[in-house]
């Protein structure tokens, strides 16, 4: 018991001392990596753990993809670059 509290003292410590966090996209990939690793063997922090980390990468590729459309400049640098006739 005394470990348990101990590890929510902890994590709270962390959670109230980091600061400002843009976690788009890590709050349902840790939902869903949670739930997957908890049906993969009771390994749900890892799952959130990870599926936070895979939902922080998508949601920056998904940025990045918004913001070169928006100044019409393709996605993949190996490309020409649109003609402004």
């Amino acid at each position: 018991m005394r470990i348990k509290i101990s590890g929510f003292f902890l994590a709270f410590l962390l959670v109230s001392i980091s600061g400002m966090a843009n976690a788009k996209g890590c709050i349902k990939g840790a939902a869903v990596g949670g739930v997957a690793g908890h049906v993969a063997g009771h390994h749900s922090v890892v799952g959130a753990a990870v599926g936070c980390a895979v939902g922080r990468h998508n949601a920056n590729k998904q940025a990045k993809k918004d913001a070169a459309q928006a100044n019409n400049v393709t996605p993949n640098p190996g490309t020409s670059a649109p003609s402004n006739k």
